[in-house]
C-alpha cells in the first residue's frame, strides 16, 4: 500500500559511479538486500523481455519505463514490484507527479525511513509532464545520494531523442536502467501473438495469429483479452482460424472495453449495466480493475500533455487512440482535468487494496463510483 513517508531521516550515502565493461557486474553478495551490497552500474538500456532476466541478477536502485504501449509498461512495473516483495520490499510511496507537484516530495520520500522496514519502492509517475530544470535538478539531487536502500521506478510516456539525452535521464543511464516501450507494429502482432499464446501453454498458425490481430486492431491490451478467452474456452489446444473466429463470433454480451466507452461517452447508466452483467457472468473483478486503471492512466497521460500545450489531436495520435474512439476521449478529456482523472486512480488503488483484503471498504461501492466517476456524473467519496 502507497505509504506516506515518515518524518525519520537517514544520513545518504553517495557513491560514486563504477563501470565494468559494458554490463551490470554481479558478484553473489550484490544479490542481498542490504545497502552494503549496492553498487552501481554502468550506462544501461533495457528492452522489456531482457527485465526478467536482469532483476535475477540485481534489482537496480532506478529504472526508467518510457513508452505509449500501456500493456507492456504495466507489466514491467508488475514484474518489478513483485521482484522487490520477493526482496522484502514490501513498503511503497507513489508520488504522481501533475502540475504543481512539490518535488521535495521526492527528496523526502528517498531519506525517509519506515517504521518497519529498511527499504522501499518509490514509485514516480511522470505521466506526461515535462521535465523542467527544477524537476531535472530534483530528480538527479536523488540520484546522487541513491545508495540501493530504496527503488525507484519511473514511468511516463514516450521520450523523444531530445529528452532521452537530458541529464536526467543520463543521471538514470547512470544509476539503473531505462527502458523504451515501443509500439508492437502491425507487421509485427501476429508474431507478438503467437508468443503470447506460447506463453499461455498454447499454439498457432500464423493465419490464426493474423486474423486475431485483425480483430484487436493494434491494441495489445484487447489482444491479451481475447487470449484470455481462448485460454479458458480451449485450454491448452491449438488455436485455428476457426477457433478464433467461433470465439470472436461468440465474444459474451457483456465487455469489459464497451463498458468503458460508455463512460467514455458519459453513459453511467449503460456503463453500470455492463458491470452488473459482467459480475453476474462470473468475471474477474481484478482484470476489469486492471482494464479501466489502464484507461485511467492513458486519459491521465493525455490531459497532463494537453495541460502543458499540445493540440489534442497531435496528443490522441501519439497516444495511439483509435481512430474510432478519439471522439470519445475528446469527451472525456473536456469532462475531466489532469487533477479529477489523478484523483480517479487514487480511487482505483483504493478498489485494488478492497480486493486484496487490504481495507473494510466495499469492493462494489469503490467499482460504482469509479464507473459513474469516469462518466463524469459523481464525486467521490473519501475514506474516513
Amino acid at each position: 500500500m502507497p505509504t506516506t513517508p515518515s518524518a525519520r531521516k537517514r544520513n545518504p550515502a553517495l557513491c560514486a559511479p563504477k563501470c565494468v565493461n559494458n554490463s551490470v557486474s554481479v558478484s553473489p553478495s550484490s544479490l542481498s538486500t542490504g545497502r552494503d551490497s549496492y553498487q552501481r552500474t554502468p550506462p544501461m538500456r533495457l528492452r522489456p523481455e531482457q527485465l526478467a532476466s536482469q532483476l535475477t541478477k540485481q534489482l537496480l536502485p532506478v529504472y526508467l519505463l518510457s513508452g505509449d504501449e500501456l500493456l507492456i509498461q504495466q507489466e514491467c512495473a508488475d514484474a518489478i514490484r513483485q521482484h522487490c516483495r520477493q526482496q522484502g520490499i514490501a513498503e511503497r510511496d507513489v508520488l504522481e507527479a501533475e502540475r504543481g507537484f512539490d518535488w521535495n516530495a521526492l527528496l523526502e520520500a528517498g531519506q525517509s525511513l519506515s517504521l518497519f522496514a529498511d527499504r522501499k519502492l518509490i514509485e514516480l509517475r511522470l505521466g506526461g509532464a515535462r521535465m523542467d530544470q527544477k524537476s531535472s535538478a530534483a530528480l538527479q539531487q536523488y540520484l546522487e545520494h541513491a545508495d540501493g536502500s530504496n527503488i525507484l521506478l519511473i514511468t511516463c510516456g514516450r521520450l523523444d531523442s531530445r529528452s532521452l539525452n537530458a541529464k536526467w535521464v543520463k543521471a538514470i543511464d547512470q544509476a539503473g536502467a531505462v527502458m523504451q516501450i515501443w509500439p508492437v507494429d502491425r507487421r509485427q502482432l501476429g508474431g507478438w501473438i503467437q508468443q503470447r499464446l506460447k506463453d499461455n501453454g498454447m499454439s498457432a498458425d500464423r493465419e490464426a495469429a493474423e486474423l486475431l490481430a485483425d480483430r484487436v486492431e493494434g491494441n495489445l491490451l484487447a489482444a491479451d483479452q481475447e487470449i484470455q478467452k481462448l485460454k479458458i474456452l480451449l485450454g491448452e489446444q491449438a488455436v485455428s482460424v476457426e477457433t478464433v473466429a467461433a470465439a470472436v463470433a461468440s465474444s459474451a454480451r457483456y465487455d469489459i472495453f464497451k463498458l468503458i466507452d460508455a463512460a467514455l461517452a458519459g453513459n453511467a447508466a449503460y456503463a453500470l449495466n455492463m458491470y452488473n452483467g459482467l459480475v453476474a457472468e462470473g468475471s474477474e473483478e481484478i482484470p476489469m480493475l486492471g482494464a479501466i486503471s489502464r484507461e485511467l492512466r492513458s486519459l491521465y497521460n493525455c490531459a497532463a500533455a494537453i495541460e502543458q500545450g499540445n493540440g489534442i489531436d497531435r496528443v490522441l495520435d501519439g497516444a495511439r487512440v483509435w481512430d474510432k474512439r478519439k471522439n470519445l476521449y475528446k469527451r472525456c478529456l473536456g469532462q475531466h482535468s489532469v487533477g479529477s482523472l489523478s484523483r480517479l486512480l487514487q480511487l482505483a488503488g483504493r478498489l485494488d487494496a478492497a480486493q486484496k483484503g487490504q481495507s473494510d471498504e466495499s469492493s462494489r461501492l469503490l467499482f460504482t463510483e469509479l464507473i459513474t466517476g469516469l462518466a463524469g456524473q459523481s464525486v467521490i467519496s473519501y475514506p474516513h
